[in-house]
């Protein structure tokens, strides 16, 4: 690709990402985002999405068409740094879209994504920890149009997409040029988390920006192109990027 259409791709999305610069801040956030009045996409930046960005001009439009888009992970916040930038607190969608869900109590949720049991178990927590009403239930392998058809059957107050990257956030544009108002989040591995397929890093690892590494331990093999080879990459296009001629 050439040098200056990945840089243009990566500013667009600096340039359209949210910096959360304090806990009021965050909560503020939290009620829009609970109230909203339109289709509303909410997508995280992390390393992999901007590895991603490059070669994949799709995603990085369906990313750029999110009405919302925060930082996430420690990778970010290196190359916020490297830009002069204040980063921020660490959004990441594994802390921050159970706050989400807590703010949909009694309200109605659908959840795609990940596979059963670990889908069903995802939904069963979320209603008995967060009180939401599960509405809908569906794998993330299905065609984009099946989404569609259950957003218009069951009509959910909140859609949380659990397919990964770049899948959700095609799934994500699809749905909110449906038109329905309701918040659409592009959840990454929060069902895998929240139904036990995935566990989370011990707090101090999470302290130290190092919840990578220990999802790298436990899936070697799924994980080692994203982060082995990645990471690296996604370093050296930092150092690349910030250092261009003004």
């Amino acid at each position: 690709m050439p040098r200056r259409l990945w840089r243009q791709r990566w500013q667009r999305i600096i340039d359209q990402l949210q910096v959360v610069q304090n806990n009021d801040a965050a909560q503020g956030l939290l009620a829009q985002l609970a109230a909203p009045t339109a289709p509303t996409v909410l997508g995280f930046v992390n390393a992999h999405a901007m590895n991603l960005v490059v070669r994949d001009s799709a995603y990085c439009q369906a990313l750029l068409s999110a009405g919302v888009l925060l930082r996430d992970g420690s990778g970010m916040a290196i190359l916020y740094r490297r830009l002069g930038l204040a980063p921020g607190l660490n959004m990441n969608g594994t802390d921050f879209i159970p706050r989400l869900l807590g703010a949909y109590r009694g309200r109605r949720v659908a959840f795609w994504g990940t596979r059963q049991p670990y889908l069903g178990q995802a939904a069963q927590r979320c209603a008995a920890t967060f009180g939401v009403q599960p509405v809908s239930v569906h794998d993330g392998f299905a065609a984009i149009d099946t989404y569609l058809e259950l957003a218009g059957k069951h009509r959910p107050d909140l859609i949380v997409l659990g397919m990964g990257m770049p899948r959700q956030e095609a799934v994500a544009a699809a749905l909110a040029d449906s038109g329905q108002p309701c918040l659409i989040i592009c959840g990454g591995a929060i069902l895998d988390f929240l139904g036990g397929k995935v566990s989370r890093a011990p707090g101090w690892l999470r302290r130290f920006g190092l919840e990578w590494l220990y999802r790298l331990v436990r899936e070697p093999k799924r994980l080692f192109m994203r982060y082995v080879a990645g990471n690296p990459l996604f370093l050296l296009r930092t150092l690349l990027f910030s250092s261009r001629s003004p």
